[in-house]
């Protein structure tokens, strides 16, 4: 009789300790490995989306996303859709003065038709690479704003959660 009562609770206790972690299979929280689809618009129009690529993957908590999104994907689970805004607060943040600067217009390549709106790589004196908008053309000199394109702007994602890992 005490043969049969130990094998009964050790059954009880793998059931009760496995149970858990089956629940939060499926269910994004710190640390899964998540895989989700997206459309993400700005004013309206689409600027991204992962459509034909496959579903964008990350790391919750791992910093490597924005935050007002990863807060809202907290939780969801696999085959799960929302949309969700992001303030740009929780996004890219305000844009910084500090990066509108003026260039001479001989630090870009004489045959190229300068105009504002558009978008130039530039290097710095290490050699790495980034980006810069352009906002003036002026007769010496062009003015372009290195902050993130999207600062300062609500986004709007559509998300359908594909994989939780």
């Amino acid at each position: 009789m005490k043969y049969f009562f130990a094998v009964v609770i050790l059954v009880v206790s793998f059931a009760f300790v496995a149970t858990p972690a089956m629940a939060a299979d499926g269910v994004i929280q710190k640390g899964s490995k998540v895989g989700f689809e997206y459309t993400l618009t700005v004013d309206g129009k689409v600027v991204d989306s992962s459509e034909g690529r496959g579903p964008l993957e990350y790391t919750q908590g791992d910093g490597k996303m924005i935050p007002g999104l990863t807060k809202e994907l907290e939780g969801m689970k696999v085959g799960e859709e929302k949309t969700v805004v992001v303030k740009p607060e929780d996004a890219y943040g305000s844009p910084n003065p500090d990066g509108f600067k003026e260039i001479p217009i001989t630090a870009v390549p004489k045959d190229m038709k300068v105009e504002p709106g558009m978008m130039l790589q530039m290097q710095d004196e290490k050699g790495q690479v980034f980006p810069a908008r352009v906002t003036e053309v002026k007769k010496d000199s062009i003015m372009i704003d290195l902050n993130h394109p999207l600062a300062g702007k609500t986004l709007t994602f559509k998300v359908k959660i594909a994989s939780v890992k």
